[in-house]
């Protein structure tokens, strides 16, 4: 068998192959031996059916199609190998099948030419000292007074207060209607009830920014047992279309105040909330769990500034089948994080919306494919190597999460080592680079895509968070 190679833009390879008359004989003998054995026409036993009366009953087009495919397809699985053609994805036949079919001859040569993607050669530039920006991020210690504080209105205790007006950070219990303005002003007004907008004993409490601009503030200074119309309206970009602009009257009545009582903070309130046995012990925690965090955002700002040059000193063609497959893997990845999150993905993915996603996700597919093969490069031209004893560690952490489940023990170890060779090849080029760090939001940030607007019908017994009164505060 010939085989003679032609490169092709794209990484593609073209491939023309030349079949000895003495091979098309060969597979043509195989193919009518499998349609003798497995023929079952009246009158004759299996495997008994004369030649003439096969090429009669499934005519002899039919039979040298069958011929035909099968010598490309064993051909091509032969020529990748005679050739160590590293090949992705499918072959492309470039020959007209019907007219090899036409042309098959058993005495005569067959020639048909196919094309596949291959592994790009990549172009890679100067990847040693790359400069660029990356934000830091700083320690924030006001983060451990902020958690201290949280908690301590967690454990808080709600105390009836008597003899004062409602005000910011007190509890109020309410009763309220909501209604809609239809039409009219004053006295000649018309109203209809809010689908859900009606609570009895409701813990409201009294915090801006929590509910609809306007009813908070309306409850702050009135007294218990005190009745008040709040008139409110809703955002015109609110969630619910059915609630957006209108304008709305909140018969409110304040049936009990109450307010925070916060726990001391000392050595007793570090004991309950944490494993620590002082407070001094706790803040010291807490101190090196946001420094910790602050220093790893800084190190993932850094990668992903480092990522995005180093698409730039990359060179060359990415197959079609890299960019598909990088996609696929994307939105496999997207729909189990949502399945994750509770959300029904095949209602959600229609043909139309994963097409549209893959649209919009195609650079960066590319940028990924490109970041990946870059990595490998480097890698190997720099002697980078995979830790065995991390290799084994996160293989031993990823069954246990797996539980049961069937793994390829090779595969996975594959899997592995490339991600572990891939972390340390980023920290190579890390400590090989000039960054600048910059305050947060220094850099300009790419406009973030549209994302998928996800909405949950709300029952008319139901009200949510921006809606009414949070009656979540009341479980």
């Amino acid at each position: 068998m010939k085989v003679t190679q032609e490169k092709l833009p794209a990484s593609q390879i073209g491939l023309q192959i030349e079949i000895p008359s003495e091979k098309s004989k060969q597979v043509y003998e195989q193919v009518i031996k499998e349609i003798t054995r497995s023929a079952n026409i009246p009158g004759f036993r299996k495997g008994k059916v004369p030649r003439a009366i096969l090429l009669q009953r499934f005519g002899t087009t039919n039979i040298k199609a069958s011929v035909v495919e099968k010598i490309i397809q064993t051909s091509l699985e032969e020529a990748v190998k005679q050739e160590n053609i590293e090949a992705i994805g499918q072959f492309d036949l470039i020959s007209a099948f019907d007219e090899l079919v036409q042309k098959f001859d058993t005495d005569s040569t067959l020639v048909f030419s196919a094309k596949v993607d291959v592994r790009p050669e990549i172009e890679l530039g100067e990847y040693k000292g790359l400069s660029f920006k990356a934000e830091e991020q700083p320690y924030d210690s006001t983060k451990v007074d902020n958690f201290l504080e949280d908690r301590r209105k967690q454990k808080a205790t709600l105390i009836p207060v008597e003899g004062r007006p409602a005000v910011m950070g007190d509890v109020a219990v309410v009763d309220y209607q909501g209604r809609f303005v239809k039409s009219g002003e004053g006295e000649n007004q018309e109203f209809e009830d809010i689908p859900g907008g009606k609570a009895e004993n409701f813990e409201i409490e009294l915090s801006s920014g929590r509910f609809i601009e306007g009813l908070i503030e309306g409850v702050v200074g009135m007294n218990p047992g005190e009745n008040k119309e709040i008139s409110l309206q809703f955002p015109t970009d609110y969630a619910r279309e059915d609630f957006a602009g209108k304008t709305a009257i909140f018969t409110m009545s304040l049936k009990e105040l109450k307010e925070k009582e916060l726990p001391e903070l000392n050595d007793d309130f570090a004991q309950e909330i944490s494993d620590k046995q002082n407070l001094a012990e706790l803040r010291e925690s807490l101190e090196s769990k946001y420094k910790d965090d602050a220093e790893q955002q800084t190190t993932q700002n850094k990668e992903q500034e480092l990522l995005k040059e180093l698409v730039k000193v990359v060179g060359g063609e990415i197959p079609e089948t890299m960019i598909k497959q990088e996609l696929e893997s994307m939105l496999n990845q997207t729909a189990m994080q949502l399945s994750n999150a509770g959300i029904d993905v095949d209602k959600l993915f229609t043909a139309e919306m994963v097409e549209e996603m893959k649209q919009r996700s195609r650079p960066e597919a590319i940028d990924r494919i490109k970041q990946n093969l870059a990595l490998k490069e480097i890698a190997q031209r720099e002697a980078i190597e995979a830790d065995q004893e991390e290799v084994k560690k996160r293989m031993e952490e990823i069954k246990m999460q797996l539980g049961d489940r069937n793994i390829d023990q090779s595969r996975l170890k594959q899997f592995v080592e490339f991600e572990v060779k891939k972390e340390r090849t980023i920290t190579w080029l890390l400590e090989h680079s000039q960054i600048e760090l910059v305050p947060p939001g220094t850099l300009n940030k790419p406009e973030e895509e549209e994302e998928t607007e996800l909405s949950a019908t709300d029952s008319d017994a139901e009200i949510t968070q921006a809606e009414t009164p949070d009656q979540s505060e009341n479980s």
